[in-house]
Order: structure tokens, then sequence, then C-alpha cells
């Protein structure tokens, strides 16, 4: 087997010593679980590897790997191979854990991290060669009563702490240890238990870090509980004088405010004089170094000392994306003065003294305002740090729905229903790392560190490796070998790139909204429909996640990759339902993630997540596919066409619950492919089977029923006939569906459904008795009469080989090329016409995600067929009106 080569994602190193994990795909057959590799760095280097099974093939061959080692800051790239034996380089400092009655200890080298295995602290103890340097880590939640947003009106306010119910060892080494630990927020004052939460805690072999995933899920009342504060909160221990004391805050740009707890400066030139060479000792001192004892000093020195102030506490909010303060006072009894501003902060708080302390820094820290970072207690034995995911500085955290009545799909294309518009059980995932340190970091490392913790560091594969294993079903690499291949690339970078630019130009951040995208653009105010109904957050509408990671996967792409991920851990979290009524279904578009009635399996269906989860291994994303695993269930409670296609009573008697085909079955297929190829237990193959032998047996096949709804049951996975109409539904494929169907062809190897998507794909739109005439030719609608779109036409000519088929995905491909899918040109505008200056005219996400899905996949499938040189648009192109969806 070749060695696969690999690299920092853009070519950019970790800033320092760091653990990584990634997964690498294989294709059919080429692995097996007993498969050993190793991992050298561009230096010829062994590196500590440690591996295990992301997904399976049916076979049983090894379709995805997931990888961890600690990456050296100086290696540039790495080789990965297969080799007949286990590597004999084994982790510098092996990763071990030791568990007890009361306790999960993990060690590796110096560092020592001891958790709980139930009460009230979330971390015992973290030690440095050691040296305790933290402790007592715990979630913490301030609950404010009510809005609160009268300027005279005070609410009353609650701090919650941990309630750790359970620790799990997901993985304990060689190289890497993950620890899962889940809980609830309890109130000091009440008892009340709430707000469930997971936090994850990552030690790699060879680093002193400590990465942590910390989810939070909403189960309160968005009428009465607004959160004033979330965040983690470390007790970090003192073991040296005030004067030997440090705050490091990591600013924007490599910028770092570092200072003494309390400077050894005076007036005029007057110093605490070096007991041994009579040297001021403050450069010293505000470099971070330990200087001498109070004692040691000459009395002028001793009084100096005794006369300066000390600062026992400092915060630096992030408000908003664009500006941040730090500031810092003596005492509770005293004013908080300005101490620092900057505009985006790097999210990197450090507090110890001269033998040690701990460093917490968060990724999308700005990003995801309103945050904080504060210390307190700085003058006395121990200070607690406290990483605020949401200040207590800002407005009390507001879930309420936008407005108290609906707006109608007519008026609004909103269709909010009572009850509906609820953030009981949405979820919010953030990620810090720990940094626990034997001595005061420099400047410089604290800038490393930053930078480390806001962007952490990983690892790809080149895209012609995806592409060779068969990744995720079909794409093709960019080709810009001939002009008309050029144009087709250069539309879809074009749409890339204006998309890349909107979370800036109309500042898309927030705690509850980084990561999404809008759905429409409104051309007179030159906004995006912000506040209009169901046309403001996209909420995973026409697949911009997987239009995002598909285009990654072929063009390596780290803007492109940031983008995903911040949607990925978006869109799974915060617009899907994770516990109550609407646990596994996710919400559609709208002017709050959770505000749209429509709660469906299309949104949160794991076909969004699989992207993330294989090419990082991330624990968190693997948790939200398997929540969707039986989501099917949840249409006996809430039909998806309840409202838009009311079920009769002879329905009712035919099935549990209805479906349709597409998105629903998809989406529930999707699910199941996901857990089959995890798992590589048969039932879930076997759950797909169920739906297809019995759309086998219909006449009709999957186009069964109009708007091709079915009877369902979510028991044993059969599809019923409720009626005899050939059904044509345009959602069917473009929510996922058809990507979902391309990846169950390559596992299934079933004649019946490759018989059933064959005929859909060659037959969209055919007329019920082509369809009934099929069942015994299997060859109706050869001329590409019937079919939807290029992607479909495309796959029935891979298939099958028909040159009608091909030439309807070139002639797709080529009209994709002129702009005919594409929306306008890109123009600017600038002030007065608007707030900041914006680019426009590709506003519409659902074509851009739509249009760039198709075109990815008939490059990969129909690319070879297209003409050098661009044609001139036939007339019935030129007529043609672009397809609203």
């Amino acid at each position: 087997m070749p060695a696969v080569e690999l690299g920092w994602l853009g070519g950019v190193p970790a800033p320092v010593t760091s653990g990584v994990s990634w997964g690498v795909p294989w294709a059919k057959g080429a692995v097996t679980k007993e498969q050993r590799f190793a991992l050298t760095s561009d230096q010829g280097a062994a590196l500590p590897l440690q591996t295990w099974a992301l997904a399976y093939w049916p076979d049983g061959s090894v379709k995805w790997s997931g990888f961890a080692t600690v990456a050296d800051a100086r290696a540039k790239g790495f080789r990965l191979q297969a080799v007949a034996a286990e590597p004999t380089v084994a982790p510098a400092e092996r990763v071990e854990v030791a568990t007890t009655a009361d306790s999960v200890t993990v060690r590796a080298g110096k560092l020592a991290l001891t958790v709980p295995r139930q009460g009230t602290r979330l971390i015992g103890s973290i030690t440095v060669d050691g040296r305790e340097v933290a402790r007592d880590g715990q979630v913490v939640c301030v609950l404010q009563s009510g809005p609160g947003d009268a300027a005279d009106e005070v609410r009353p306010r609650e701090r919650f702490t941990t309630q750790l119910e359970r620790v799990t060892v997901e993985q304990a080494g060689p190289v890497r240890a993950v620890l899962k630990l889940e809980g609830k927020h309890r109130g000091a004052r009440s008892g009340r238990a709430w707000l469930p939460f997971v936090v994850r805690l990552y030690v790699t072999a060879g680093s002193e870090a400590v990465r942590a995933v910390h989810t939070f899920v909403f189960d309160g009342d968005q009428e009465q509980d607004f959160i004033r504060g979330l965040g983690l909160a470390f007790a970090v221990p003192f073991r040296e004088e005030v004067h030997n004391r440090h705050v490091r805050f990591g600013g924007g740009n490599d910028g770092v405010w570092a200072e003494p707890v309390q400077p050894m400066v005076g007036r005029g030139g007057r110093f605490a004089a070096d007991p041994a060479t009579g040297a001021d000792v403050y450069p010293r001192q505000a470099d971070g170094q330990r200087v001498p004892d109070r004692a040691a000093y000459a009395a002028r020195g001793r009084s100096l000392l005794g006369d300066w102030a000390e600062w026992g506490d400092f915060k630096l909010g992030q408000p908003n994306a664009n500006g941040f303060t730090i500031e810092k006072r003596t005492n509770p009894q005293s004013a908080w003065i300005p101490a620092g501003a900057g505009r985006r902060a790097g999210g990197l708080a450090f507090v110890g003294d001269a033998s040690g302390g701990l460093g917490v820094g968060v990724k999308n820290f700005w990003q995801s305002y309103p945050a904080g970072l504060e210390i307190r207690g700085a003058r006395g034995a121990a200070a607690e740090l406290t990483v605020w995911l949401w200040s207590p500085d800002a407005p009390a955290m507001d879930l309420r729905h936008y407005d108290i009545r609906a707006h109608g799909l007519e008026a609004a294309y909103e269709d909010v229903q009572p009850g509906f518009s609820t953030a009981h059980g949405v979820a919010r995932t953030s990620e810090l790392t720990l940094f626990p340190t034997a001595a005061v970091p420099d400047r410089a490392t604290t800038a490393a560190l930053t930078k480390t913790a806001a962007r952490p560091p990983v690892i790809v594969c080149a895209p012609a490796h995806y592409h060779a294993a068969g990744a995720f079903g079909y794409w093709g690499l960019p080709d810009r070998t001939t002009p008309v291949k050029r144009a087709i690339e250069d539309r879809l970078d074009a749409t890339l790139n204006f998309y890349l630019k909107q979370p800036e130009q109309h500042q898309w951040y927030g705690f509850w909204d980084f990561g999404d995208v809008m759905h429409s653009f409104d051309d007179e105010r030159h906004v995006w429909r912000y506040d209009l109904g169901g046309m403001a957050w996209a909420n995973s509408e026409l697949g911009p996640d997987l239009w995002l990671w598909l285009s990654f996967l072929r063009s390596g792409r780290a803007d492109v990759f940031r983008m995903a991920e911040a949607m990925t851990r978006h869109t799974g979290e915060v617009d899907v339902y994770h516990l109550g009524r609407f646990a596994g279904l996710g919400s559609r578009h709208n002017v709050r993630h959770w505000g749209c009635g429509a709660k469906e399996a299309r949104i949160s269906q794991a076909a969004y997540r699989r992207f993330y989860y294989y090419l990082t291994g991330d624990e968190r994303t693997g948790d939200l596919m398997r929540e969707v695993a039986d989501v099917d269930f949840k249409t006996v409670e809430f039909d998806p066409m309840r409202l838009a296609q009311p079920i009769t009573e002879a329905e009712r008697k035919l099935a549990p619950t209805r479906v349709r085909f597409g998105p629903d079955w998809l989406a529930f297929a999707g699910n199941w492919l996901t857990e089959w190829e995890r798992t590589g237990d048969p039932k879930w193959r076997d759950k797909i089977l169920a739906g297809v032998r019995s759309a086998a047996a219909m006449p009709l096949g999957f186009r069964t029923g109009k708007n091709l709804v079915m009877g369902y049951d979510p028991a044993t996975g059969r599809l019923a006939a409720l009626n005899d109409d050939a059904g044509v539904y345009n959602l069917a494929t473009i929510m996922g569906g058809a990507e979902v169907a391309f990846e169950l062809g390559q596992m299934l190897d079933d004649p019946d459904w490759s018989r059933l998507w064959l005929q859909y794909c060659r037959l969209y739109s055919a007329p019920k008795a082509v369809l009934v005439r099929d069942r015994e030719t299997g060859t109706e609608g050869a001329d590409a009469a019937y079919v939807r779109d290029g992607r479909l036409a495309s796959y029935v000519f891979k298939r099958t080989g028909q040159a009608a088929f091909r030439d309807a995905g070139v002639n797709a491909l080529l009209r994709y090329a002129r702009g005919d899918r594409g929306g306008g040109a890109v123009r600017r505008v600038e002030a007065p016409e608007v707030l900041n200056p914006i680019d426009e005219g590709l506003g519409n996400t659902n074509n851009a995600a739509q249009s760039g899905l198709e075109a990815i996949a008939m490059l990969g499938m129909v690319g070879d067929a297209l003409p050098t040189e661009l044609p001139p648009a036939p007339p019935e192109d030129a007529a043609r009106k672009q397809r609203k969806r």
C-alpha cells in the first residue's frame, strides 16, 4: 500500500507541540482491522501514533481510520505508512490512565490530571512536575429570573456549579486519553439541577496541554430562565509572594497583555534593588521572571514593596465582535480601572506565579461574543480563573422568539406553530485548551499558546487521496486544463469566495449565531433578510454544509475548512434538539434558529455531520450522529406533512405515520448508513433494506404517492403505498438526499436499491404510464426526457453509459459555466447606501449550495466528456429562466 502524505491544514504548522487527531479514508478492501501504521515527520523523525477504526465497509475492511499523535511544531509534513508489525517507536512519555472508585487520573510525562467520578467538582487537580497548578475545576452558570431589561429593574440571580454524575474513559492511550464527563449545573441556593453538560478532556503524550470540549443543553423555560453568565472556573493556588505572581491575556495579532500582580515600579526612579547586584529588579519582574522574596531586600526595598499597590482582580471583556477591554482593580471594595483595549482578543488568560500556573484559551473567542476572561483573588492564597463563554457583564441571554405572533408562509415564508418556537433542547459546544505550566510563560510563548487555542492545528490528507479512496460519494478534483473547465472552476471559486466574505461583511458572529449563513438577500436594503421569517438564518437548507465540505475535500483550502467546521458546530448543536419533545429533530430556517414550526430530520441528519467526524475524529460530532439514529420514530408524533398534506382517515389505517421518500426517508437512511458503517451492526443495514424491499414491491417504486408521501412504520422500517399517484417532489434530493443515495449505492450493493434509485434518477418526472411500463422493460426514458437535473442524469450515465444522460449532464455543466445558475455579477456597495462597504450579487444560499453541489458531482461523473471550448447557449437555454427553490 502506498504511503499517505499528510500535511498541516493551510500549510500552517502548530505554533507549539500539540496533540492532534485526524481521519484517513481507505478504498474498499484496502485496510483490515488488524493493520498497523507508522508515522514519520518530513524530517524523518518517527512519531508516536494511536490508531482506531472510525468506519467500516460492508466486507469488514476499514473505511475510515482515526489517528492521534503529538506533532512537533517544527514538522512541516508527515508520512503515514502501513507496516507489518506494531512500530517499535513508542511515545516518549506514554499516557497512563488510573481508575479508582473515587477518581480517574491521567498521567503524561510531567502532567497529571485527576477527575472525581462524581460530586461537585469537574476537575480535582492538575499538577506539573508534582506541583499543583490548578484545582477545583467547575462548570459555572449565573441564572437570572426574567429578562431584566428595564433600566430600573434588578432581577434575582443564582449561581450554579457542578453536579458531576458520570465519567467515562473513552480512550486510554498509549498516545491519547479521552475522558467524557457528564452532569448538570446545580443551584447553590435552590438545589435545582438543570443545563445538562458534557465535557470531554483530551490528554496527549508529549504535550502538557489539556484540550476540553464543552457542551451544554438548554432545558429551561425561555420565558423565565435567562442565563446571565456561563463558563468554566479553576482555582489556581500560589506558592510565591504577591510580587512574583503574574497575569497574561492574549490579545489579537500576537498582542499580549502581561503584568505582575504587584508591579515593582515607583515614582521618580524609585525601585527595589536586587540584593546581589544592586540592579533594579523591575525589568526581570515585568518579563515574568522570579525576583527575590521581600525579606531579601534592604529596608528601602521592603518599604516600597509594602506600599506599592497589589492588584487582585483582572478581566477582559469581548462584548461584541469588534472591541475588547481589559480592566483591573485592587479589591472588591474598590473601582475597576481601564488597563487596555483592542479589537478582537485571542481568548487566552493566564494566572500563576514563578513556580507555575494555568492558562486557558478559547477557540473562536471573539466570534462567539459576549465572552470574557476573569481572574479574581490574585492577592490571596489562590486565584479563581473563569472563562466566561457568556459574560455576566453582558445582557442576559434571551432565547425567546422574535415576535409573539406568527407571520405566515405567504407573507414571510414562515411556518410558526404554537409552542414550537422553543429553545428547550438546543445546545452549544465550545472548545478550550488548558495550558498548565511550571513557570510564567514569556510573551512570545503566551502569543503562541493563544494562537494554538484560538485555531488548533489540523492534519489533513491531500485532496487526491480523499478522491482516490471514494470518500463521500461522487465529486471531481479541480481541473483547469481547458477553457470550459476553467470557466466552471472560476464560477465555483467565485461563489465560495463571495460566501467566505459574508460573515465578516455582515457580522455573522455571536454565541448563538456564529457558523450559520443567511438564506436570502434584500437588494433594496442591501442586507440579508435577517428579520424576515423564513428568509433569515439558513439552518442547513439545501445543504450549504455539504457544499462547503465537498469544496474543501476537492481543494484542501483552509478557509473553506474553517467555515465548514464552524457551520457543522453550529447547525449540529443550535439548529437541532437534543432533549425534550423534539429531540433528534432540527428546525427549518427562521429569524431565530429554533423559531420555525417545521421540526424535521432533514436538518438534523447525520449526512451533514459525517464530514467533520471522519476528517477529525471529533467525538462530540459522533454523539450528534448517534442521537439521530432512531429519529424516524418522531414522525409518529410529528408527521412532516401534517400541515402541507393533512392525513386522511383512510391513510391512518395503513401505517403508524407518514414520510416522504425524500427528504425524510433518505435522511433516515443516511442516519442508518452512518450507524452501520461506524458499528458494523447489520441491523442498520436491514432497516434501510426494509424500506427498499417495500418500495420495490410498489408498482411506482420511489415515485409512489402524491408528493412521494408514503405510509411508514418506524418499528419495522417498512414503507406503504397510500395511493396510486405518481409523485413528484422538488425537495426529495436537494436536502442531502442525492448525496446520501450515491453513498448508499456504494455500500448496499443491492439489486433492488440499484434498480429503484436508477429508475428515480432516470424517470424523475415521467407520467404514471411510463413508470408502470418501466417495471417490465426497465428501459423507459432512455432519451433523458424525464430527468430532473444534471446531477441525477450524470449518475445514470455513470451506471449505464447511455449517451443521452451524459449529454444532459454535460449540458447542465455548460449552463453552470455560462452563469445560468450562478446569480448576477458581484458588485461593491459603498456608503452612504450601506452602513459598511459590502459585496452583493450572489445572495441566494439555496442556489449557491445546490448549484455548487451539482457542479461538483457532475464533474466527478461526466467531467471528462466536457468539450474543450464553451459553446454558445442553444436557443432553449438562452430562454431558460433560472429555477427558484
